[in-house]
């Protein structure tokens, strides 16, 4: 249960496109709430909240040093997501490959008669 909390923190986080703008932007490295919130056309409080929920999701964290917060990715939060995607593509593989396994027995099948 607690996994599945934290799987829709993140994925709520994930769902929105300039949320994951930002996180792009800070895969190259470390950036203030300015150098983020510059390519956007929007308020900056409009902009803050979404930093707010990209942090309550732990997919990054804020360091405020005198009046400059910087933000930063929080790489060990999106094994989260890794682990839903890798258990849905298991699951997807192993139906594909019982699927095959049939289609071959069925060609088999009909080629003996």
């Amino acid at each position: 249960m607690v996994q599945s909390a934290a799987a829709d923190e993140v994925f709520h986080a994930l769902s929105n496109p300039t949320r994951r703008k930002v996180l792009e932007h800070l895969s190259v490295g470390p950036a203030t709430v300015s150098e983020l919130a510059a390519p956007f056309d929007m308020q900056l409080p409009s902009f803050v909240q979404h930093l707010s929920v990209l942090e309550r999701s732990r997919l990054v964290r804020s360091k405020k040093r005198g009046r400059v917060r910087t933000y930063e990715i929080a790489p060990e939060r999106f094994k989260v997501v890794e682990d839903w995607l890798t258990a849905r593509r298991r699951l997807w593989e192993a139906r594909l490959d019982r699927f095959d396994q049939h289609v071959e027995h069925l060609k088999e099948k009909e080629s003996r008669s």
